[in-house]
């Protein structure tokens, strides 16, 4: 893949191809060669108007509340290799919607700040190879997002008022191997997780693919620790799952409870963020109005994606500590991302929640 313009790393970047480098923004809306900065008319009018055309004219767009704006639409084939996202406003009420080759239900449907890792609402750094978010609001993913006829992007506003979007999505014109799958992604929340069940990341997927990342924003609502919980993956017709983890934090490429001393006999949760998996925020109670410890944590499969040829389901439970060295099942809040990859047609999605069942409380 990487000889035709879709995927590169540092030991092919010397390789050249012939592949067509193109960009959209509200600076050129449709990524036409050479058709950049040409805005007349934008959210930065006023402030260029002593200056006047391709001085940074239209560098947003405004939505306005229950709108959808089309934020690309590309004919291919191709792939699209980043996309930058910076939005005003509520990250949870921004629903983000893709579709390859024409496609009428989307392929990813999830809200924004779910999709780069920021469910809580609140900026955390996170250092993934796939995902990147920096100061302050500043959204990035590289997943590389190949489509074969067409490739459209949505994003939908759930707030009250109108709100602001700044973005920009690159991509490249190219063929596209046969081999080449779709990125997926798809939003679950169980608040709380009822009782003595496990979480659903992801069931009903049909088709040959590859799962290749977990994205959890998780309030823990009972005290002591919470992560003794197994993840599963059930793949290929499977009753008991093939792949069956030995504990959240491990999943998570952790170990022992995220702890690390910190003096004194103290110890705390230690954050971190690295290209694979992360433990990106801790937030903490605040002894008055927040009173639930919660969590972002992520596992991207780059170097080793889980593999099926026909069906999928994933799922974490939900484990703490009782008296007796008993385990006991939480009734947490567990919102997930799952994104894989994987041939077309998939199976529907379930339909996303409304702004309440949405909403971080």
């Amino acid at each position: 893949m990487a000889f035709n313009g879709l995927g590169m790393h540092l030991g092919n970047l010397s390789r050249l191809s012939r592949a067509q480098t193109r960009s959209i923004s509200a600076e050129n809306f449709k990524g036409q060669k050479g058709k950049g900065g040409m805005a007349t008319k934008g959210t930065g009018e006023k402030c260029a108007r002593d200056l006047g055309r391709s001085w940074k004219v239209s560098p947003s767009v405004r939505v306005g509340p229950g709108k959808t704006f089309t934020v690309a639409e590309i004919k291919g084939p191709g792939a699209i290799q980043q996309i930058w996202m910076t939005p005003s406003g509520n990250w949870r009420y921004w629903i983000l919607r893709f579709y390859w080759d024409g496609e009428k239900t989307p392929s990813i449907e999830c809200p924004m700040g779910d999709f780069f890792c920021m469910g809580w609402g609140k900026y955390a750094q996170v250092n993934a190879l796939p995902v990147n978010v920096n100061p302050g609001s500043a959204f990035n993913c590289f997943w590389e997002m190949p489509f074969k006829k067409s490739a459209k992007i949505t994003v939908e506003s759930l707030h009250d008022d109108e709100q602001t979007l700044y973005y920009q999505v690159n991509y490249t014109l190219t063929e596209v191997p046969e081999d080449a799958a779709y990125l997926h992604a798809q939003w679950r929340r169980s608040n709380p997780l009822p009782y003595k069940t496990d979480h659903t990341l992801l069931e009903g997927v049909e088709g040959w693919g590859q799962y290749v990342g977990t994205y959890l924003a998780w309030q823990v609502n009972n005290n002591n620790w919470w992560g003794e919980g197994e993840i599963k993956f059930f793949m290929d017709g499977d009753e008991w799952p093939t792949i069956c983890g030995t504990g959240t934090e491990d999943y998570f490429l952790g170990s022992y409870n995220f702890e690390w001393p910190r003096g004194e006999g103290k110890r705390e949760y230690c954050e971190f963020s690295t290209p694979y998996a992360g433990l990106c925020q801790v937030l903490k109670p605040d002894d008055m109005y927040r009173c639930n410890q919660r969590f972002g944590l992520y596992r991207f499969h780059i170097m080793d994606p889980i593999r099926f040829e026909k069906d999928l389901r994933v799922t974490i439970q939900a484990l703490g500590w009782r008296s007796g060295g008993r385990y006991l099942p939480l009734q947490d809040d567990i919102a997930s991302t799952a994104f894989w990859y994987q041939t077309e047609p998939h199976a529907p999605f379930p339909k996303l929640p409304g702004r309440d069942g949405l909403e971080v409380i």
